[in-house]
């Protein structure tokens, strides 16, 4: 029997999701939701789908879903979470959970009252080499892990053209920092007690946009451990980088080192020098590859084999929390205590 799906939100990362879920045997694409119309349109054109709603509460109501993705723009994802597993579907939704922690634990809250499945789409956790350093966590080889650094930057292009219509209602730690601080609370199986950070509002301001260029951040986590991260987004577009990135975990017995910049293409065109990257997701032949549809097609089996997801409400109340409490931190200058309640 086919998971019969739909999906919210049909820009980047919807569509993204959606032609996943198309070339999934066991899943059948029911539906979409968007608030506009032509972007509805056009992905229901491209995937043959014909149930198109403009309202995602009527799409919840007139069509027979088995689970919905979420992939709004980041303050929208609580409504439709909530909504949908009122609606009695496992939901898989977009990084980040929430963006406030009291929405990310009513979420948690409400996957234990309906016992449905929710899965919040980290997918890096599906790249090998951050799998990897979790093994090597896990297994004891690096011994205890007590520090982490995490940098995470991209060129101006994504808060000045791909996120344009809502870059001022995000800044590059919610956009960026959000799956280093996942991994790092992965890696550590620990939750965060306290966040303190300095950002800058420079360039990005001047161009009339109210967001941070750069933000770094000082995290402590339970059991004295602590982790760095760095997130900017005004890199010049010349940086053949989407994004620059780099993480370390040391622990007492050993370090690790992941340079994203190794995993990628180098590519010297008569034009420009690129460095595209195929880990997350690229279409080879007629199917999908990498962690991010790795990442849906573990949601779909966890439907299916009726299982814990990999990435669970409570890891992304982990993630929400930190990055309420940096955003905390920016505004009162101080560090900002940190304490989950569910």
């Amino acid at each position: 029997m086919s998971v019969r799906v739909g999906v919210i939100g049909c820009g980047i990362m919807g569509s993204a999701v959606a032609r996943v879920y198309a070339m999934l045997d066991s899943v059948r694409l029911v539906a979409l939701a968007d608030v506009r119309e032509d972007a509805v349109n056009a992905l229901g054109d491209e995937l043959d789908v014909a149930a198109r709603y403009t309202d995602y509460r009527r799409m919840l109501e007139r069509e027979s879903l088995d689970a919905v993705s979420v992939a709004t723009p980041d303050a929208a994802h609580t409504e439709p979470v909530l909504a949908a597993l009122e609606a009695g579907c496992h939901v898989l939704v977009e990084k980040p959970l929430a963006t406030r922690q009291a929405q990310a634990e009513a979420i948690c809250r409400a996957v234990a009252q309906t016992g449905r499945k929710l899965q919040v789409a980290y997918n890096h956790r599906w790249l090998a080499p951050y799998h990897k350093v979790k093994e090597l966590a896990a297994s004891g080889e690096l011994g205890d892990p007590v520090l982490a650094s995490a940098r995470k930057n991209n060129p101006i292009s994504v808060p000045t053209d791909m996120i344009r219509a809502w870059s001022a209602k995000t800044t590059p730690a919610w956009f960026l920092s959000c799956h280093d601080m996942d991994l790092v609370s992965w890696w550590f199986d620990a939750d965060p007690v306290e966040a303190y950070a300095r950002g800058v509002k420079r360039v990005l301001a001047d161009q009339g946009f109210d967001t941070y260029d750069a933000i770094q951040s000082l995290v402590t986590f339970a059991g004295g451990r602590t982790a760095t991260f760095e997130a900017a987004w005004i890199y010049p577009n010349s940086s053949p980088y989407m994004p620059d990135s780099f993480m370390e975990l040391v622990g007492t017995r050993g370090t690790t080192q992941i340079d994203r910049s190794a995993e990628a293409i180098d590519a010297m065109l008569a034009d420009r020098f690129v460095c595209p990257r195929t880990f997350l997701q690229y279409q080879v032949f007629d199917e999908w590859q990498g962690a991010f549809p790795a990442c849906i097609r573990a949601f779909v089996r966890a439907v299916e084999q009726d299982t814990e997801p990999y990435v669970t409400a409570r890891d992304g109340l982990r993630v929400t929390a930190i990055l309420e409490a940096v955003h905390r931190s920016l505004e009162t200058g101080r560090p900002e205590r940190i304490r989950l309640g569910v």
